[in-house]
């Protein structure tokens, strides 16, 4: 496709105003070609998370209104700017890929730097590699910053959700043990992926200390209540050895770690990590549960499931091929 005088018409959920998804608005965006170091990608699936919601609920001095929605996507490549390579190296339009830490992701279409963006694993489907990266390189970096090596064992909160289903998966791959906190409904979960679980609730420090057998070397922290904080601070020597993306006000109070992809430290993280993650999908270690998919336009939908914090697996928002065209500049 000629690049050089056309122009690209889409459609994108934007935050108009700081506050829930209900007030985002649903609208049209002409997209001009990619220049030098972007590529135009045709969005096929649009990861939702949390952070998306997060990120405009209230004002940031670090953003203007309108504020493009969504970090990640799948999709496949329509437009490349001249002299123009990919995170993974060559492309060529056509290619199906992957791009995370982008703005704007719940759309039809959309431009992005090329450094953003790899090849996708042919093994994921496109709503299971929509939600790869952001909950992988925050899994990644948990294990990280807690030091977590082989043999050891560890406690995650909240290991049937989308963050702790992938610690899980790398930590088992390390030789880690893990003791994740789950409800009862939700065990098969944490067993499938490789953990014991262990039901939350009163007396939680007590049963995780029958299964554990011995010392829990670090904690980690995926829901943020003050029973997680509280037990992993009982339970764990070390505070440097406790980590949480939920609960920051009570990370600063009691002197252990917290991390964000806001974060300069975290970003700089995620982004060298997102070639181990791809490779591990590749070879079918790393998988994406997924509950849901709901259409593009549905993203409000998508959202009220979110916020139960029950959705059961990953959601993911599918565009219509036929909402992106092109036209004439």
């Amino acid at each position: 496709m000629s690049t050089s005088k056309k122009l690209l018409e889409a459609r994108h959920w934007v935050a108009t105003s700081w506050g829930s998804p209900e007030a985002w608005e649903f609208t049209d965006v002409s997209l001009p070609p990619p220049t030098a170091g972007e590529v135009t990608i045709r969005v096929r699936a649009a990861g939702v998370n949390p952070a998306d919601a997060k990120h405009v609920a209230a004002a940031r001095s670090d953003s203007a209104l309108p504020v493009p929605i969504g970090y990640e996507v799948s999709g496949e490549i329509i437009a490349i700017g001249p002299d123009t390579r990919i995170g993974s190296g060559t492309a060529s339009e056509g290619d199906e890929v992957v791009a995370f830490r982008v703005r704007g992701g719940y759309a039809t279409a959309l431009t992005v730097p090329a450094e953003k963006v790899f090849a996708k694993p042919s093994t994921l489907s496109h709503p299971e590699a929509a939600n790869l990266l952001l909950v992988g390189t925050t899994a990644a970096e948990m294990l990280a910053v807690t030091g977590a090596t082989p043999g050891e064992t560890i406690l995650l909160h909240g290991a049937s959700g989308a963050v702790g289903v992938s610690v899980l998966q790398q930590a088992r791959l390390r030789g880690i043990r893990v003791i994740g906190t789950a409800s009862e409904n939700r065990f098969d979960e944490v067993t499938r992926f490789g953990g014991i679980p262990v039901r939350y609730g009163t007396g939680l420090a007590d049963r995780v200390r029958e299964v554990a057998a011995g010392p829990i070397s670090a904690a980690l922290d995926a829901v943020g209540t003050d029973e997680a904080v509280d037990v992993s601070l009982a339970l764990v020597s070390a505070p440097r050895r406790i980590v949480t993306i939920a609960a920051p006000g009570r990370a600063a109070a009691a002197g252990f770690l917290a991390i964000a992809g806001s974060l300069p430290a975290s970003a700089r993280f995620r982004d060298e990590v997102r070639r181990e993650l791809i490779a591990l999908a590749q070879n079918g270690d790393l998988v994406v549960p997924l509950a849901q998919t709901f259409p593009l336009e549905g993203a409000q939908d998508a959202h009220r499931l979110l916020a139960t914090g029950h959705p059961g697996g990953k959601l993911a928002l599918i565009p219509e091929v036929s909402r992106s065209r092109e036209v004439r500049s």
